[in-house]
This record gives structure tokens, sequence and C-alpha cells, in this order.
């Protein structure tokens, strides 16, 4: 009968006693394996899965903030140094224009586009979240439309041209290809008869016409703002736009908070781990954890 080498009892006994001491005994390659077991297990699978939720949360308040400083800032622009408002044909109707272009183009469409990426949202029913999606996107589309009208119908009273400069091209490309985008989403994710392969199909395109639209509007609230200031601070009339009177100052901090909004918006369309777990094709691998605590 075969006899053990000298050194086989020692390691099995002390094996079967200590199975983790034992190992800078037995050999070298089995000693670091348990331990880096060990460091793995001291982090909580529930602490990853948070960072990017808490994450989100903070640029999600920083949209909500920039979105509030926008409409502040855009009514007290009109209503302190441009006179106020009214519906009458006069300068006051125009002011109407950059408050409603600014607060449906730029504000409700930015938030209204992040609405699925709120991880409170997540393993619920997402028909509630569609419709509230539509329902702002609408609300935005009105209110840039009365924006419009107020406008042209400024423009008229006064003969003044319309639709003459690249800013007034870019809103109008801008408005029209939003209300293209909502019917083209109320006919194709809302209703019950859109077949599953439609919308795949048009989801990606959905998607980037969104992100398209948002850079449009951006560019045209841009343009506005530059244009409007060199209209009413002319050197003829001072004080001057050069010389940086509080007016200009207030609305070049406008055109910042508008860019730096719109930076934020597509920050967080563009994170993947900010998307919603049941449009992603690892949702098998990544479960979020509110869906985790629903459940």
């Amino acid at each position: 009968m075969r006899q053990a080498g000298p050194w086989s009892p020692s390691c099995s006994s002390t094996s079967d006693r200590f199975p983790l001491s034992n190992t800078a005994e037995c050999g070298s390659e089995l000693s670091v394996e348990p331990e880096k077991r060990e460091v793995r297990a001291a982090n909580p699978p529930h602490l990853c899965r948070m960072r990017p939720i808490v994450s989100f949360y903070v640029c999600y308040l920083l949209c909500l903030g920039l979105s509030l400083a926008c409409v502040v800032c855009v009514c007290v622009w009109n209503s302190r140094w441009r006179g106020g408002f009214a519906w009458d044909g006069s300068g006051l109707q125009f002011n109407w224009h950059p408050v409603l272009m600014v607060t449906g183009l730029i504000v409700l469409y930015g938030n209204g586009a992040v609405l699925y990426r709120i991880p409170l949202t997540w393993g619920q029913n997402k028909l509630p979240w569609k419709l509230l999606h539509a329902t702002v996107m609408l609300l935005a589309l009105v209110l840039s439309v009365v924006g419009l009208c107020a406008v042209f119908e400024f423009h008229n009273a006064h003969n003044t041209p319309n639709l003459y400069s690249l800013h007034s091209w870019i809103g109008i490309a801008a408005t029209a290809l939003f209300a293209i985008q909502w019917v083209v989403g109320l006919a194709g994710f809302l209703l019950p008869c859109s077949p599953v392969s439609l919308r795949a199909l048009l989801k990606p395109v959905h998607v980037w016409m969104g992100g398209s639209i948002l850079w449009l509007s951006i560019a045209a609230c841009i343009s506005g703002i530059n244009e409007k200031l060199f209209f009413v601070l002319k050197a003829s009339a001072p004080p001057a736009y050069d010389a940086l009177p509080p007016e200009a100052l207030l609305a070049n901090v406008l055109g910042v908070l508008i860019v730096a909004f719109g930076l934020v918006v597509l920050k967080i369309l563009s994170n993947h781990e900010w998307q919603r777990p049941d449009s992603r094709p690892e949702d098998l691998v990544y479960t979020p954890l509110l869906q985790e605590e629903n459940e």
C-alpha cells in the first residue's frame, strides 16, 4: 500500500479545521484568492447601484434649478426693462415672445425629455409616464405657438417683415419639427394599434430628433436674445450694448443659463446608467435598486 508524503497529512488536517488559515502553508497561489473574495464581499452591491441614482438626482436638481433661473431671468428682463406685458399689438405684446419661447421650447421641453430617466419611475407601469411626457410636451408646444403668434401679430401691426432673420428661420424650424415630433410620437407610441416593430423603428429616430430640436431651440433663443439687445441698446440711444448696462448683463446671463440647462439635459439623456432599465439591452444584467425594493 502506497504511503502518503510527509507533508500531506498536515495539509489535509489543517484544511479540515482551518480552511482559510492553512493556505499560507499549503501554497502561495491559494493564499491570495480567499483574500480577494473577502474584499469583494466587503462592498455591498446596493452601494454600487445607489451611486448612479444619487448622481442622477444631483444632476436633476441642477436641471430644475437652471429651469427656474431661466424663467425668472426672462420674466424679470421683460417686466422691468421692457415695460411688462399686454396683447394689443404694441411692444408689450412682443414681450410675450421671449417669455413663452424660453418657458415652452426650452424649459418645459427639456424637463419633459428627462421624465423617463427619473429612477422613481422605474419598475412602474410606463403608460402614465408616457401620458405625462406627452402632456408636458403638448403644453410646451402650445406655449411656443402662442409665442410665435405674439411676434407675428406685433410685426404685422407695425408693418415689420416676418421671417427675414436667421433667428426666425431657426425658431420656425425648431417649432415645426417639434410639432411633427409630437404627432409622430403620439401615433407611434401611444396609439394601441401601433405595432411593436414600428415602435422599435421609431424610437432611435425619436430620441435623436428630440436632442436635435433642443439644440435648435437653444440656438434660436440665444440668437433672439442677442438680436433683441442689438435692437434696443443702440449707440444712438444710450446706454449702448457695448457698455454692458444691467439689462444687457441680465440678458447675457439668461443666455448662459439656457446653454447650461441644455448641456445638463443632454448629459442626462446621454448617460446610459440613467436610462430606464426596460429600454436597455443589458436589462437582464442590471436591475435598479428601487425596482428590487418595489418587487
